[in-house]
């Protein structure tokens, strides 16, 4: 009995690889994916979640209303207090908020940067579009509010409005990436920052105007991008206000230096950093 040879059977070719060796729109999916966690973490746990963004500019605002509505018969511009110290309040609220939000962002998601799919661009661009998104939709529902219970009678300018919000919202992405790469550095960073950052509430235009100020001053607070972008809100709002001072392409390239710098750093040392336990 003579036995039947069978020809060997040929192995299944194999998958080919995916090109580049990653998933296609990975950063896509990590960013959403951040994005989800970022707003229930943020937002979600916290008692009044989303009312709390907009109740602290809020009581920001009431608390200098209330204060300075004592000593001064009208505000150095226009006729309202509230809307006054909203157009300083709520620009440096939403520039601190992204700067914190961003500079914090690689500690935040330490845990998750161990995995490749998720990159440290992933994490500064996730906490960055969530928080900007918050406070422009904040700033929109506290103005648009304001002007129709205090029923206040303002041309407005949104090519102004705009390109204000714009400006804080890019200036806090650039220094919170270079806070994001100095908090990692240096551990006290992130407590001296908090210090640092405090007086720019009375340099930054909230409670005066920048033309009414000494020329020597002026000369010197000029260089604080900050005065631009409030400068360059109310003159959205005032359409008397001519805001000749206000260069925003002086905000934009502060911006980019401290992006730039910020990226960079993080290329040398995010891996590094990142992994220390």
């Amino acid at each position: 009995m003579t036995a039947t040879l069978t020809p060997p059977q040929r192995p299944a070719p194999a998958a080919l690889p995916v090109a580049g060796g990653r998933r296609r729109f990975a950063s896509a999916r990590a960013i959403g994916a951040l994005m989800l966690r970022e707003m229930a973490t943020t937002y979600g746990r916290t008692p009044g979640g989303y009312l709390w963004a907009i109740l602290e500019p809020v009581l920001g605002i009431a608390i200098l209303t209330f204060a300075f509505s004592f000593f001064f018969r009208q505000p150095p511009i226009g006729t309202s207090f509230a809307l006054f110290y909203a157009t300083g309040v709520l620009p440096l609220q939403l520039f601190m908020t992204i700067n914190n939000r961003v500079g914090s962002a690689l500690i935040f998601s330490r845990p998750l940067l161990v995995y490749p799919a998720v990159t440290y661009v992933d994490a500064l661009v996730a906490r960055f579009v969530v928080t900007a998104l918050t406070g422009v939709l904040t700033f929109y529902l506290i103005a648009g509010a304001m002007l129709m219970m205090l029923d206040l009678r303002v041309v407005l300018d949104m090519r102004q409005i705009f390109a204000s919000l714009a400006l804080a919202s890019f200036l806090g992405f650039g220094m919170g990436v270079l806070n994001a790469y100095l908090f990692l550095r240096f551990n006290i960073w992130q407590v001296l920052w908090q210090i640092v950052s405090r007086p720019l509430f009375l340099i930054s235009g909230v409670i005066f105007i920048y033309d009414q100020l000494p020329a020597t001053l002026r000369d010197i607070l000029w260089y604080n991008p900050l005065i631009h972008v409030v400068g360059q809100l109310r003159k959205g709002f005032y359409a008397s206000y001519s805001g000749a001072y206000v260069e925003p392409l002086y905000v934009v390239g502060v911006s980019l230096v401290c992006l730039v710098l910020g990226l960079r750093l993080l290329s040398w040392h995010a891996a590094t950093l990142i992994h220390e336990s």
